[in-house]
């Protein structure tokens, strides 16, 4: 397995040395593949879950801090099971087989190096999903665009004080920014067929409670951004409390109806194409489990 010296694979150049088993980086990861689940999700946007469901692989650890994840378990805490390279691509084949519309590789970015491996090994032949946090270097996102079909990035923020202080990023609009209009650039036109994405960018906002203003400014950002309306976007308002964050009480709820409504209601006067999730999809049940259920 490879050894990476001196890691610079996001935007925080971490510049660690990082084995097959350790790595002193923020995300905490070696260079093999730590996967926390590898399954059929059905809870994505409808053009990509699409009646069979997405082949969904479940990296563990992150290169983002996000004090409210609900994915925590396999983020911070990084739970998962490591395995080889060799394994991923079995990985890949078998949830082709299983009937998947899509390999959907979440939150894949310090791992970039060992997909690639994977991918020469097998190359599924249908769709590969990149499913990511928008905090991503060009660096990144050229080295795995030959085997991308599909770019899924969140852009969680237009005000960096916030991002700073939930997500200990004090860079990350201009960054996103950078790393949606790359995407969008070397993915070309969406391209939809039979009501399934087959190459394009989708990008995601998840509406955070108390936060309305950060969600409106993320689509000031997008607006301007893609004049020529060349993504989809996908406006989330499933934000479910897991825990406390420490002085953020407003985290402690689910969004209001009020509160989705007037992001909701500034993405309608943009007239971008794309999704939009009713406040009821705020459920428990739409976190999957993680218990390396396919690896």
């Amino acid at each position: 397995m490879l050894t990476i010296e001196k890691c610079t694979l996001c935007p925080r150049k971490c510049g660690v040395r990082r084995t097959e088993t350790e790595g002193g980086g923020f995300c905490g990861m070696g260079t093999a593949p730590v996967v926390a689940r590898a399954a059929l999700h059905y809870w994505e946007e409808p053009v990509i879950s699409g009646s069979a469901g997405s082949g969904t692989v479940f990296f563990s650890g992150c290169n983002l801090g996000c004090k409210f994840c609900q994915n925590r378990k396999i983020s911070a805490q990084r739970y998962g099971k490591q395995i080889s390279v060799r394994r991923l691509a079995e990985i890949f084949k078998e949830l082709e087989l299983q009937g998947a519309h899509n390999i959907n590789l979440v939150t894949p970015t310090h791992f970039i190096p060992a997909i690639i491996e994977a991918f020469k090994i097998y190359r599924p032949r249908i769709p590969v999903v990149y499913n990511c946090g928008g905090y991503e270097s060009e660096q990144a996102i050229r080295a795995v665009a030959p085997y991308v079909d599909v770019w899924l990035p969140d852009f969680k923020y237009s005000d960096n004080a916030l991002a700073a202080e939930l997500s200990g990023v004090g860079d990350y609009a201009e960054t996103a920014k950078k790393a949606v209009k790359l995407m969008a650039q070397l993915a070309g036109e969406p391209v939809i067929d039979n009501g399934l994405i087959k190459k394009g960018v989708i990008v995601r906002h998840l509406v955070l409670p108390g936060h309305t203003k950060n969600s409106i400014g993320v689509l000031g950002i997008l607006d301007q951004l893609f004049p020529g309306r060349n993504v989809l976007l996908s406006l989330m308002s499933q934000f479910t409390p897991e825990h406390s964050v420490a002085g953020h009480p407003e985290l402690d709820r689910r969004i209001t109806r009020r509160e989705y409504a007037q992001v909701f209601d500034a993405l309608s006067a943009l007239d971008f194409d794309g999704f939009a999730q009713e406040v009821s999809s705020a459920k428990e049940e739409y976190i999957p489990p993680f218990d390396n259920q396919g690896v």
